[in-house]
């Protein structure tokens, strides 16, 4: 995948710059929240955060890449910079006490001690609460960033002790426009017209992994299991990659048919309230679905997509 900088990132052009601001003026809060999503560059945010917080030598536009700190940081041997990922499913208590006892400690470069916790909605409740006192009274001179992927997940008690970092997600055209500028949409056969690659977008989780979909193969995949749902839901039977789906491959094909789904709702000019409030109410079946299958030890994935496509045409048959 194409490494990309924040500054090719324009749709985290202003909330960093907001940050340096803060950060300049000495207003910036000591705990930060992230609700940036991986795939919209929410490691990279938080990366550049700790990385300019560090800097001996503050530059208008972040870090200036060449003081002592600077070097150590890049070079990923910064003693007063901890970063914190998840051991397992899990961001375990004894990773959060050893941070917090690391953040009493005076730092070695004189300068702020910066934690950066990674996908923080994988705290479970006894790490969640042993960061609470540290949020709460951090000391001088400690920056604590937690970027999330799904905020919802967060204790409120977490949430409440830190600054929220607002920004805005680029639209549909935005990230096309952005995909262009860096050459990464795919050109299509001759004599036929480009389509939409957005249109996965939400399930894949961002402009970031989108861009690593269409560079190795995985969004074709995505694409086959879309002409597969529709071909397989016309005839009444699996058709194509459907029927050899493996347990790997399943959530992806889900995550197609939920929001094969809702478009079949937004496009179907004949479908009345009912049949598509019916429709609608079988997607969130198939979303729950996925979410399940994140923690089940095994399952039958193409006896389940016959099952879906067997009642998906009730519901069809119903409205008929």
């Amino acid at each position: 995948m194409q490494a990309f900088g924040l500054n090719q990132l324009p749709w985290l052009d202003e909330p960093f710059q907001r940050f340096l601001n803060e950060l300049a003026n000495g207003h910036s809060a000591h705990a930060q929240l992230l609700t940036i999503d991986t795939g919209l560059g929410g490691y990279l945010f938080a990366h550049e955060m700790a990385h300019a917080a560090m800097c001996q030598n503050l530059t208008p536009v972040g870090a200036c890449g060449q003081c002592k700190s600077c070097l150590l940081f890049k070079a990923e041997t910064h003693p007063d910079c901890h970063v914190i990922k998840a051991d397992g499913n899990q961001i375990k208590v004894d990773q959060i006490r050893d941070l917090c006892q690391k953040l009493t400690v005076t730092a070695q470069q004189g300068g702020q001690r910066v934690a950066i916790i990674q996908n923080c909605e994988q705290f479970n409740l006894a790490s969640a609460n042993a960061l609470l006192k540290t949020l709460e009274e951090p000391g001088n001179n400690i920056l604590i960033i937690l970027q999330t992927d799904v905020p919802s997940r967060l204790l409120a008690t977490i949430k409440s002790r830190c600054q929220n970092v607002a920004f805005n997600a680029p639209d549909r055209r935005q990230v096309l426009a952005w995909l262009s500028s860096h050459q990464l949409l795919p050109q299509p056969p001759y004599g036929e017209k480009a389509h939409d690659v957005t249109w996965c977008l939400s399930m894949i989780g961002g402009p970031l992994k989108l861009a690593e979909s269409l560079g190795n193969q995985h969004y074709q995949q995505l694409l086959q299991y879309r002409v597969d749902w529709a071909n397989s839901i016309k005839s009444g039977h699996l058709t194509g990659s459907l029927i050899k789906l493996s347990e790997q491959q399943i959530i992806d094909a889900l995550n197609v048919l939920y929001l094969y789904l809702r478009q079949y709702v937004l496009k179907s000019k004949e479908l009345d309230a009912l049949a598509a409030s019916n429709i609608i109410g079988f997607s969130s079946k198939v979303a729950q679905m996925c979410q399940k299958l994140a923690t089940m030890a095994s399952i039958n994935a193409p006896a389940l997509c016959q099952d879906y496509i067997l009642e998906f045409r009730q519901l069809i048959h119903y409205r008929q």
